[in-house]
């Protein structure tokens, strides 16, 4: 209640200020009184040069009627507002005026914050706001409060198992790295925790699994075998290598086993693609000029040949009617999206792209 008396008085002195200097009578003009010792001085000017002889009495009797005519003129135009001063019905008039404006102001401004303001809400200091519970806090309070709890308790290694994912997840892999390189001395090694290390390696050293990285896949590859991220990298590593052939290869066994619906198909098939493109490429331009549309077909046919062995390959269909459409062959282009969309029934995700992806080519579904 003491900060509502405190408003109200801050609001009245400020009101009173303002009305002070509204509230008093306005003085009575000057120019009445200057006027009236005119008008006798000139009356003094006139009879002095008439006895001179200065001006005739004609002449005197003129000046003093226009002198009276001046001091009448002004008298009216004061009379017409104030006759001494303001008067007491535009005075008060004009002190209502100004206390209804004055007050209407701080009225409106309490109502409207009754309304829509929150008058009886606690206030909560900035240690209180740090001790929220944490269904009440956004990402950033919470990695702040963590922060500050592993500052002062860096061997919670708990605490930096949990800090080093969401550092990654938000585009920190530096911070990440350091928050696993506590995590395994204090909690110990296991295949996920090596493969998450890895993994915020990877990301720093931007794409690039560098021999330590690598190191530690191959350390959770042989503690977890059926683990996927440990194998994805250390194919990432061949194909880094150069070793292209034996990295599609590891792609491709990863792919095998892996569930329909598994989160990184798209990007083991993505891989995949790009290392075919890679070996046919590379294999193309070596050989002589005659023998490379050969080479082609060829390449192609195996693709082809692969994709009926292994046909849950959303990019693989992608680059086989890619192929044909380059090749001239837009008959085969059409069969082979047939083929494509059927084997990706069960994703129909996945059929639409492929479908919208030929069509671009000019491509129609065709029964083969």
């Amino acid at each position: 209640m003491a900060i509502w008396f405190i408003f109200a008085l801050m609001t009245g002195l400020a009101i009173g200020a303002v009305l002070w200097p509204l509230s008093r009578r306005a003085p009575a003009p000057a120019g009445q009184v200057d006027e009236r010792a005119f008008y006798e001085q000139r009356l003094a000017e006139i009879a002095r040069d008439a006895g001179s002889g200065y001006i005739s009495a004609t002449e005197a009797d003129a000046a003093r009627a226009e002198a009276a005519r001046r001091l009448l003129r002004e008298s009216r135009s004061t009379l017409a507002g104030l006759a001494d001063g303001e008067s007491e019905y535009a005075l008060r008039r004009r002190r209502a005026a100004s206390a209804i404006a004055l007050s209407t102001i701080p009225l409106i401004t309490l109502a409207i914050y009754g309304a829509v303001g929150s008058p009886d809400m606690k206030s909560l200091p900035i240690a209180e706001r740090r001790a929220r519970p944490v269904a009440q806090a956004d990402a950033g309070d919470l990695i702040a409060r963590m922060e500050r709890h592993l500052a002062t308790k860096p061997d919670d290694g708990a605490g930096w198992e949990l800090l080093a994912p969401v550092y990654l997840r938000l585009g920190r892999p530096d911070e990440a790295v350091k928050a696993w390189a506590n995590v395994l001395p204090l909690r110990g090694e296991t295949p996920a925790r090596l493969a998450s290390y890895g993994e915020a390696l990877v990301a720093s050293a931007n794409g690039l699994v560098e021999s330590f990285a690598r190191e530690l896949f191959e350390r959770a590859a042989k503690g977890d075998p059926a683990a996927p991220m440990p194998k994805f990298y250390l194919a990432v590593a061949l194909a880094q290598d150069g070793d292209v052939n034996g990295a599609r290869k590891a792609f491709e066994a990863l792919l095998k086993n892996a569930p329909s619906d598994a989160p990184w198909r798209g990007a083991v098939e993505a891989r995949i693609a790009g290392l075919q493109r890679q070996a046919m490429t590379k294999d193309i331009a070596s050989a002589p000029a005659e023998a490379q549309g050969a080479m082609i077909a060829g390449m192609v046919q195996g693709l082809a040949e692969r994709l009926k062995a292994n046909p849950d390959n959303p990019e693989g269909w992608r680059t086989l009617v890619r192929s044909y459409v380059v090749l001239g062959r837009k008959a085969e282009a059409g069969a082979a999206l047939a083929e494509g969309l059927s084997a990706l029934s069960a994703r129909p995700a996945e059929a639409a792209g492929l479908e919208a992806f030929a069509r671009e080519l000019g491509v129609r579904s065709k029964t083969p």
